[in-house]
């Protein structure tokens, strides 16, 4: 299954898709992978993923990626949330936000939590340029070398490759 997602996304990287779309996705996926599952920080992410063109595929693999090193950066997210959830000014709103109805079970209070949520948001603008700046990149230099190549160009005149290509169209 994850081959299979990652072919989808190097079949994504060759299409075209725009790389604002493929950012926007790895983006949200940095959100996904970092913050708890089910949770309504997840869940405003999946409606943004719905709502908006950006690429849902970029997502759940870029998502699969952060969740990974996230365990392992626990620490510094503790260190992170609680340098926020200990800032005086902000105590009132803490008080208010745990008193409405749905937002205390986004879990802000814990300093994990916050912490993960206040990294991806510092990243995600750095994210989001790295990774349109490589997709073009990746556009610029790698499809066009493989495209140039006479092995590439002797494949497309395959009857195998036309019949691909004609499939690929229609479905």
């Amino acid at each position: 299954m994850i081959l299979k997602q990652l072919f989808a996304f190097l079949k994504l990287l060759n299409s075209d898709v725009g790389t604002t779309s493929i950012s926007f996705g790895v983006v949200c996926g940095l959100f996904l992978g970092l913050t708890p599952a089910f949770s309504p920080q997840t869940i405003l992410v999946m409606i943004l993923l719905f709502m908006f063109r950006i690429q849902i595929g970029a997502a759940f693999i870029a998502a699969f990626a952060f969740a990974m090193p996230a365990y392992l950066l626990d620490g510094v997210f503790h260190i992170v949330g609680k340098m926020v959830l200990e800032v005086d000014a902000f105590q009132g709103i803490y008080t208010t936000m745990y008193n409405m109805p749905i937002v205390p079970f986004s879990k802000f209070n814990n300093s994990v939590v916050m912490g993960s949520f206040v990294v991806a948001i510092f990243l995600s603008p750095f994210i989001f340029f790295i990774t349109k700046y490589l997709v073009n990149k990746y556009r610029e230099l790698v499809v066009a070398r493989i495209k140039g190549t006479k092995l590439f160009k002797a494949l497309q005149t395959t009857s195998l490759y036309k019949w691909y290509y004609k499939y690929n169209e229609l479905y």
